[in-house]
């Protein structure tokens, strides 16, 4: 395979970033040209709306606003990095996509989910990945792991809940394009099963 859309997602905490980080640096030593970006951000204009959305500052977003926010930033993210890098055959590698949005403010903002799967669907034109990584794990221990939190990270402990449900619940309807690993595994662990199954896809096995 030549080019191909790989998201990692999951709740706060669940080591994203660093497994992110980690199939990027496989990715290199096997000679794949890749692209390493993330939402909300991986733009000038995604950037100035992730800084916005999360800052603890920005006080009380109305959930349809802060949902529309992150559409916004991931229309232009997908216009401006992941099409173009695709188009090239490369392979993206993004921490959170559209699961983030449906899980964050459909199912966590108790928003009607279908809404706003409809408004991601609308501003994504439907691009799915190829491959999503869903790193699982209690919210309760791994957001507390977290010192300094952000808007959504301070959200509580119900909120949180409610996105990991929903995030399982986005794997279990489309099996055959997630990977679900147990977060809380040893991380070299986690990185195996991350790669052996990457490696899968863009070998064709």
């Amino acid at each position: 395979m030549t080019g191909a859309f790989i998201v990692l997602e999951g709740g706060d905490g669940v080591g994203k970033s660093t497994q992110a980080a980690a199939l990027v640096e496989w990715l290199t030593a096997r000679g794949t040209p890749h692209v390493h970006t993330r939402q909300p951000g991986g733009t000038p204009l995604g950037a100035s709306l992730r800084s916005l959305v999360l800052d603890p500052a920005t006080g009380d977003v109305a959930p349809r606003a802060e949902a529309l926010i992150y559409a916004a930033d991931k229309a232009q993210h997908l216009m401006q990095v992941v099409e173009p890098a695709l188009a090239e055959g490369l392979v993206v590698v993004c921490d959170r996509y559209v699961d983030s949005m449906i899980a964050y403010q459909g199912a966590g903002r108790a928003l009607d989910v279908a809404e706003v799967e409809q408004v991601a669907d609308w501003a994504t034109a439907g691009r799915r990945p190829e491959l999503t990584i869903l790193l699982d794990a209690a919210p309760g221990d791994a957001v507390a792991q977290i010192a300094e939190k952000d808007r959504l990270e301070g959200a509580g402990d119900e909120f949180h809940r409610r996105v990991r449900a929903h995030f399982l619940h986005l794997a279990e309807a489309a099996p055959e394009r997630y990977l679900v690993v147990d977060a809380r595994l040893p991380i070299t662990e986690v990185t195996s099963a991350i790669t052996a199954r990457v490696e899968q896809l863009l070998d064709g096995d």
